[in-house]
């Protein structure tokens, strides 16, 4: 975690408490984006077009939501937490996995960061 990783998530915390003191009903979607994004790119570190394909899908679906008039928290985060779980399966399967517990889940981790294997 970097130095501007840890401004961003407390300016994400500052906005989100700001956000829910003033009553905006979609506060939420600014731990839901935050927190994916500290997990994915911190924790598992997921591929760029993973995370692309999961940003997508999250417009959509908050798209979608708003479209029918549905602002609250809990339908969105239970139907985008398949496609979070998709994407941390398709990350920690890959050769080029290289985020928490490596060690433990990719053998051919030493592979990848001696630079036999090129994703």
């Amino acid at each position: 975690m970097s130095a501007l990783d840890g401004v961003v998530l407390l300016l994400g915390t500052i906005l989100t408490i700001w956000l829910r003191n003033e009553a905006f009903p979609l506060w939420w979607i600014v731990p839901m984006a935050l927190g994916h994004f500290f997990l994915f790119c911190n924790v598992f570190l997921v591929w760029r077009r993973l995370e692309l394909v999961w940003a997508a899908v999250f417009v959509i679906l908050i798209s979608g939501h708003l479209a029918c008039g549905h602002t609250d928290w809990l339908s969105p985060l239970m139907m985008q937490m398949p496609v979070t779980l998709i994407v941390l399966w398709l990350q920690i399967r890959s050769p080029w996995y290289h985020g928490i517990f490596a060690r433990q889940i990719n053998p051919r981790l030493d592979d990848f960061l001696t630079g036999r294997i090129n994703h």
